[in-house]
């Protein structure tokens, strides 16, 4: 597989990504680690299903410890994490403070053997971080020093995930079929969050179901194993830059499902954010076929 290929691969991740929301409201009132147990045992079945005729897909889960911990921590402890964030702090700021992890990545990334970080690629990604805060101003009330642990909590989520995805990049020789294991024990995990926080609510309708099983076949499923190969074998620069069009392509599909309105904020994100992706991905974009 090429480095072009599996970035575009990756890059699938972010349109599953920006679903996330839209599907998560049509679940109905599932809490949190509830819907999160749920979709990630069904993100792990989606793994397992395609070692369905490779026998030699299981050995993937004879992994180091120190793998098992990357994996597990990385998918656990970030969603753990944000779900705090919006437990305690206005879930606009809490995702604000929270997409800092794409800029990260790009930063994280000149620590990588045999990557070079090119001014490009740091103008790109703020250039994102600056729409996207314009994005989702206006939509943050004003400080409340209750949401201090939330805040927190969701600064540290960035630093989780953006550590998760370029420690991907250091075990680029785990296969991706590991990450149904890590998925799987996710849901172990969630499940256990919610039996000592939450009170179950199982969906209601058909469409609620249908919404948590495509949550779980996409953004909580082939999302994560589309974004491991993209950290593992593309350009992990052009994906942290361009994982600022997720908020925007998630504020779009609210539009279109009639749960947000549109604005000037939201076209000038879009022109800053688009900007932004195409100046980070100018080496591939120019590349000579």
């Amino acid at each position: 597989m090429t480095p072009r290929t599996a970035t575009l691969i990756g890059l699938t991740t972010i349109l599953m990504w920006s679903l996330l929301s839209v599907m998560t409201v049509a679940t109905g009132k599932i809490p949190a680690f509830q819907l999160a147990a749920m979709t990630f045992a069904i993100g792990g079945v989606v793994g397992l299903l395609t070692w369905i005729g490779r026998t030699e897909a299981a050995k993937s889960l004879r992994q180091p410890l120190v793998v098992w911990v990357v994996g597990v921590g990385g998918l656990f402890g970030y969603h753990a994490l944000y779900f705090l964030a919006l437990r305690f702090a206005p879930p606009a700021e809490a995702g604000l403070l929270n997409y800092l992890w794409p800029l990260l990545i790009v930063l994280f990334s000149s620590f990588l053997p045999g990557e070079r970080l090119a001014a490009h690629h740091i103008i790109g990604a703020v250039l994102g971080l600056v729409g996207t805060v314009l994005l989702f101003a206006g939509n943050t009330p004003g400080f409340a020093p209750g949401a201090v642990p939330g805040l927190i909590a969701a600064f540290i989520a960035a630093f989780v995930w953006a550590t998760y995805s370029v420690l991907s990049r250091r075990l680029k020789a785990v296969p991706t079929d590991a990450v149904a294991g890590f998925c799987l024990a996710t849901a172990v995990l969630a499940a256990l969050m919610h039996g000592m926080l939450e009170t179950t609510v199982w969906p209601e309708t058909t469409v609620q179901w249908l919404s948590v099983i495509a949550l779980g076949i996409g953004p909580v499923g082939a999302a994560f194993y589309a974004w491991d190969i993209g950290m593992k074998r593309g350009d992990i620069r052009v994906l942290g830059a361009a994982s600022y069009a997720t908020p925007l392509l998630s504020t779009g599909f609210l539009i279109a499902a009639g749960y947000a309105k549109a604005s000037a904020n939201i076209a000038i994100a879009a022109i800053l954010i688009a900007g932004g992706g195409l100046i980070a991905a100018k080496d591939m974009v120019l590349r000579k076929r």
